[in-house]
């Protein structure tokens, strides 16, 4: 079967687009054939140009968070330009420059949908890819040519990015903006940020351009020069004991975007009365905190889960206006084993800062 047209959409066909997947937990990627939905009513289709590789696709892949669907094409950074839509599309037309992110439908009735929360929808939300959509199908992700949306999950990218660097911040974007703006970021404030990888250069991009002093914390000095690159007036390597306890009663706002396990108790001393520490990193064992670390200055432990629309939206807005993207490498998916590479090589710190596949280069045999 060949990939269908935009016209074919519109009279109700499913299509097949070319895409990545993995057959099984810790398979490598092969190229394939992936089928799309036809085009409903308020849907939007997207030609995708450039799908991010979040470290939550990792996981995902490796069959690291539980239960997995398989086969499976992952990716929740997608940009691309519409080339089709639905007869009651109205936000959307046919060249516009879009993006999806960690969502592709909600229930739009329930309250925190009302109030802009989308992904915390109580139907619930349907995540991009391994989700049970609400028509009993697996979703299937990024990675790909083509994908089917509603145009309610749909983002629009602001003409002065570039693409590439914009898909990640569908994830890693609206991941560090979120916390950044609902405490506080801003001039006359202190904000470290745990951790200079994919979810870590980004905050700290986003956290200098909101007008606060940034300072970033990882385990050594190897990364201190590209933070202070990136924005960052300070660098801390948690390894030294002297700097940690210098640093203490430091900050207004941490944010911490590491998955590993860390002594919380260290990190929440840096924090001035009042502070907050959020976690927007899932490491494998549950936080140790002592009640009294918090109570003495009046401080949080705090958890943030990207953003709804609307705030994904703002987030965009935001970047472009700074001229902000995320820092990438490109991947050419000709040979798939670059894919399984790119994946060894971000768990591995080894990819400065986020990996984006060129999706044109998806060939399957």
């Amino acid at each position: 079967m060949t990939t269908a047209t935009p016209d074919q959409t519109r009279s109700g066909s499913p299509f097949e687009t070319k895409a990545l997947a993995t057959p099984s937990a810790g398979a490598p990627f092969e190229a394939v054939r992936l089928t799309r939905r036809a085009l409903r009513d308020d849907d939007v289709r997207i030609a995708i140009a450039w799908a991010g590789i979040c470290h939550s696709d990792i996981h995902t892949v490796r069959d690291e968070w539980g239960p997995a669907t398989y086969p499976m094409t992952p990716g929740h950074e997608i940009v691309g330009t519409v080339e089709a839509v639905g007869d009651a599309v109205t936000r959307y037309q046919v060249g516009d420059r879009v993006g999806v992110g960690c969502l592709v439908d909600a229930c739009h009735e329930c309250e925190q949908c009302k109030n802009g929360q989308e992904q915390f929808c109580e139907k619930p939300a349907v995540g991009t890819y391994n989700a049970p959509g609400y028509d009993g199908e697996i979703t299937q992700g990024g990675y790909a040519q083509h994908i089917v949306v509603s145009e309610q999950m749909v983002l629009r990218i602001p003409d002065s990015m570039e693409m590439d660097g914009a898909a990640p911040l569908l994830c890693a974007g609206i991941t560090t903006y979120s916390p950044l703006k609902r405490w506080g970021a801003g001039p006359g404030r202190k904000v470290a940020v745990v951790g200079v990888g994919g979810l870590g250069h980004v905050a700290v991009k986003i956290a200098a351009a909101m007008g606060a002093e940034v300072t970033t914390i990882s385990r050594t000095d190897a990364k201190a020069d590209e933070a202070r690159e990136l924005g960052a007036a300070a660098h801390i390597a948690s390894g030294d004991e002297d700097a940690m306890k210098a640093a203490r009663s430091s900050f207004d706002l941490i944010v911490n975007t590491v998955s590993a396990d860390l002594d919380m108790s260290a990190y929440i001393a840096l924090l001035r009365p009042f502070g907050a520490l959020v976690n927007v990193g899932l490491p494998p064992s549950d936080l140790v905190v002592a009640p009294a670390s918090l109570i003495i200055g009046d401080k949080v432990i705090a958890g943030s889960n990207i953003g709804g629309i609307p705030l994904t939206q703002e987030m965009l807005d935001f970047c472009a206006e700074h001229g902000i993207t995320a820092t990438i490498e490109r991947i050419d998916a000709s040979d798939t084993s670059a894919v399984d590479e790119a994946y060894d090589r971000i768990v591995a710190g080894d990819v400065r800062f986020r990996a984006v596949i060129d999706t044109s280069t998806i060939s399957p045999a």
